[in-house]
C-alpha cells in the first residue's frame, strides 16, 4: 500500500465539513493502527496518525469505518456549546479577569480553580463511552452516504475494532471497546441485546 495514495482516498471519505481541520499523517513508528490527540480548543488542526504497515492488514471497509469513526469523534468534541460546564468555564474566566483587575488574589485563585475543574469535566465527557458510542453511530450514518448499508457499516466497524485489538497485541478489548462492540452487534442485527441507556447518556 502506498501511503500517499491511501491518504488521498481516505481524505475523500471524510465529510466536507471536517476536511479543513483534519490532516492524515503517516506515522510508522507508532504502536497503534490509528491514533489522534485530544483536540483542545486552541488546536484548530486535528491530525490523525496512521501506521500504514498495520493499516494495510485491514480490509478496505474496515479502514473506511475506522477513519470515519475517528473523524466523527474528533469533530464531535465541542468546547463551546451551551451547557453547564461551558457556562462555568466562561464564568470562571470572566470572574478571574474581574478579580485580577481588582487585584484580588483569592478571587483569581477561586475563579481559576472553577475554570480548571469545569475544563477537566468537559474533557472527561468527551473521552467517555457516550462520546465513542455517538461517534460510532455518526460514522455509520456517514458511511451510508458513501454506499454502505447501516448493517454493513456496523459489521465492518465491529470487525475493525476487533482486528485492531489483535494487530496492536491486546489480549482482550477494554471496557469501552466491549460496550461499543455490543452496541454495534445490536445495530448490525447480530444481537438482540443492546447497550443500556445509562451508557449512552
Amino acid at each position: 500500500m502506498e501511503p500517499t495514495a491511501e491518504i488521498r482516498r481516505l481524505f475523500d471519505m471524510i465529510p466536507a465539513s471536517a476536511r479543513m481541520m483534519t490532516k492524515i499523517i503517516s506515522k510508522p513508528e507508532q504502536a497503534k493502527v490509528i491514533d489522534t490527540s485530544f483536540p483542545f480548543p486552541w488546536n484548530w488542526e486535528r491530525p490523525i496518525y496512521i501506521n500504514f504497515d498495520l493499516w494495510r492488514r485491514l480490509t478496505k471497509p474496515q479502514r473506511d469505518l475506522l477513519l470515519l469513526q475517528t473523524v466523527s469523534w474528533l469533530t464531535g468534541v465541542k468546547w463551546f456549546k451551551p451547557d453547564i460546564y461551558q457556562g462555568v468555564v466562561l464564568a470562571g474566566l470572566l470572574g478571574g479577569l474581574v478579580e485580577f483587575l481588582h487585584a484580588d488574589a483569592l478571587g483569581v485563585v477561586i475563579a481559576g480553580g472553577l475554570t480548571t475543574l469545569a475544563g477537566f469535566r468537559i474533557t472527561a465527557i468527551n473521552r467517555s463511552q457516550h462520546s465513542q458510542l455517538n461517534a460510532d453511530e455518526v460514522a455509520i450514518k456517514v458511511a451510508q452516504r458513501r454506499g454502505y448499508s447501516e448493517i454493513e457499516a456496523a459489521q465492518h466497524l465491529l470487525s475493525a475494532i476487533e482486528a485492531v485489538a489483535k494487530l496492536e497485541g491486546h489480549s482482550a478489548l477494554d471496557f469501552t471497546g466491549l460496550i461499543r462492540c455490543q452496541n454495534l452487534r445490536a445495530i448490525a442485527g447480530l444481537s438482540s441485546i443492546g447497550v443500556p441507556e445509562g451508557y449512552k447518556n
